[in-house]
């Protein structure tokens, strides 16, 4: 089973995901893709703190993937659960490399690099931020990045078995069925 999970940010998703895919893992293997690459200042530093304590315990082996998202399946099982956090940060890290100008290919290759990544394992749960829709105009390169993260989150609503939107800290499944999260946290 594959999970889309998208919203606003901090507003739960990364807690509903880790719900998820606990309960899709059962026995098998459990793998954190955490996209973040090194932090730049205190709030993401408390963002990764919060995120492995959350995962503390659980049974998951964290993979670094900040770009080429498929070179991680080299080191996983396959049949295991991946939770992939997050294409935000895997499309701002593509796009925006240290030192150099804006990668206009990042998203056409991010898109390849998922639907390679969604081929290739049997359940994933894959989070993105919610971050187009305020009705701001901003400079051509944000709108560039809004409109790259825009198609990818229709890309992977187009692939993925079930779509569920994090509204004030509540799922609301736009596809499919929720996979059962009783006692998964």
């Amino acid at each position: 089973m594959t999970v889309f999970i998208t919203g606003g940010c901090k507003n739960g998703k990364s807690t509903f995901a880790l719900q998820c895919a606990l309960s899709l893992s059962e026995r098998r293997p459990r793998y954190y893709v955490a996209t973040m690459e090194p932090p730049c200042d205190a709030d993401e530093l408390e963002r990764i703190r919060i995120h492995r304590a959350a995962r503390a315990g659980k049974g998951f082996v964290t993979l670094e993937q900040g770009r080429n998202l498929p070179v991680c399946l080299e080191q996983a099982d396959h049949s295991g659960v991946f939770l992939l956090d997050s294409v935000t940060a895997l499309l701002a890290n593509e796009m925006f490399p240290t030192n150099a100008q804006p990668d206009e290919t990042a998203t056409e290759r991010i898109a390849a690099d998922l639907g390679t990544f969604l081929g290739a394992v049997e359940h994933a749960v894959v989070v993105s931020d919610y971050l187009y829709g305020d009705g701001i105009a901003y400079d051509p390169v944000t709108e560039r990045y809004r409109r790259g993260l825009a198609y990818l989150d229709r890309f992977l609503a187009e692939r993925c078995d079930c779509v569920v939107e994090i509204c004030l800290g509540r799922p609301v499944a736009h596809k499919g069925r929720l996979p059962a999260l009783e006692g998964k946290t």
